[in-house]
């Protein structure tokens, strides 16, 4: 894994020992299989189940459902678009012989109707499932989330009650996932449970760079067992421009990086001296910047119109280690591109992970190394 990400890690061995071990060990096998696979890999550290398009906030810096958000633009048949929960099952079931790390991501998880029905079910199967989600739903489904036996509860979180209101465009929302996350906490302390760890996570904008202190105080009144500063992903157009002999070459569209077209407004000396000046403080939970920049790195990630990763491999390995798979049942290397392996309704995940289309996929990134879009991504900076 990229040095700078060694706190990070370090943190979850800590916390999580059995799980940090075996992400380092199935890291390790994706690696050699990136060096030596010619596009082929061992099966994937984790895979991801894009329940639902469908959410009910509207995030002002959303790639899906914000301002310049592509999800909304889709049509209604889109959108409305969901797998049976057999069909989550029987994959369940298939893969559960090489146990992957388990997400469930949207739009918003928990619109999914099956979504809890879903966590017991893999946990049932022993694998670590961790669920992403705006924390709207969790005053209704905090006792279920506990008993279901779900290991990380990631919430997103922007600031202080109004400003996490306001960038949400939901009034009330921050005092309803506060008592969200002190019913689950309630639950866990009944049942003698410690898990789910409830991991709070805030994107860097423009509307919070200033007051990210104030969530401090958020984490420690909520119990938070971490707190994560995400980076803003953005993009420009000629990145997106750039893009499209890839994409011709591929024949797939990277329109969902549309989304994140937009200029960030995002002083990176202000905002190096905030992330100083938060982590002195001890609250007793970790808290952490990710990507982890130094100084220079921090002003080239929000300065450079011409940005390539410096501080951090300019590579991408992440679909060698995870898969993510659609509402239509499409497995997708990559969150951003229409790009697909093939169709769990017509073939098992098993075969698709290293069919002709996913060897042909890997070896035009490992030939490429990143694609121009790819610069900020997140899963660059993962692995």
């Amino acid at each position: 894994m990229p040095w700078r990400n060694l706190k990070r890690f370090v943190l979850k061995f800590f916390k999580q020992p059995l799980y940090a071990l075996d992400v380092l060990t199935r890291r390790g096998r994706a690696y050699l299989a990136y060096r030596l696979g010619n596009g082929r890999s061992a099966l994937p550290e984790a895979i991801t189940l894009f329940l639902t398009h469908r959410c009910n906030l509207h995030c002002k810096m959303c790639g899906q459902w914000g301002e310049g958000g592509v999800t909304k633009k889709m049509s209604s048949d889109v959108i409305q678009q969901e797998l049976d929960i057999n069909l989550y099952k029987r994959l369940i079931d298939e893969v559960a012989c090489f146990q992957p790390n388990i997400t469930l991501f949207g739009g918003e998880p928990l619109l999914y109707p099956k979504s809890l029905e879903l966590i017991r079910y893999i946990k049932r199967k022993n694998m670590h499932t961790l669920m992403i989600t705006n924390g709207s739903l969790l005053d209704k489904a905090a006792q279920e989330i506990v008993e279901a036996g779900l290991d990380e509860l990631n919430v997103s979180l922007d600031g202080d009650a109004l400003l996490h209101d306001e960038i949400r465009g939901m009034p009330g929302l921050s005092a309803r996932i506060i008592a969200g996350l002190k019913s689950v906490n309630d639950y866990k302390r009944e049942t003698g449970r410690k898990k789910p760890l409830i991991n709070l996570q805030c994107t860097i904008t423009k509307y919070n760079c200033e007051y990210l202190e104030k969530l401090l105080d958020v984490a420690s009144g909520v119990g938070a067992n971490s707190l994560t500063f995400h980076n803003l992903i953005f993009l420009n157009q000629e990145l997106i421009d750039k893009q499209k002999p890839y994409n011709e070459a591929l024949r797939c569209t990277s329109v969902d990086w549309e989304g994140f077209v937009f200029s960030p407004q995002i002083d990176p000396e202000k905002l190096y001296l905030k992330m100083q000046e938060i982590l002195k403080q001890d609250r007793g939970f970790s808290v952490d910047f990710y990507p982890n920049f130094s100084r220079a790195g921090l002003r080239n990630y929000y300065q450079e119109i011409s940005y390539v990763p410096c501080e951090y491999p300019a590579r991408c390995l992440s679909p060698w280690i995870v898969a993510y798979v659609f509402p239509d049942g499409e497995v997708r290397p990559c969150l951003n591109f229409s790009y697909a392996f093939g169709n769990i309704k017509e073939k098992s995940f098993v075969k698709l992970w290293n069919a002709e289309r996913a060897v042909n996929y890997r070896q035009a990134l490992k030939k490429n190394k990143i694609f121009p879009v790819c610069v900020r991504c997140t899963e660059l900076y993962r692995y």
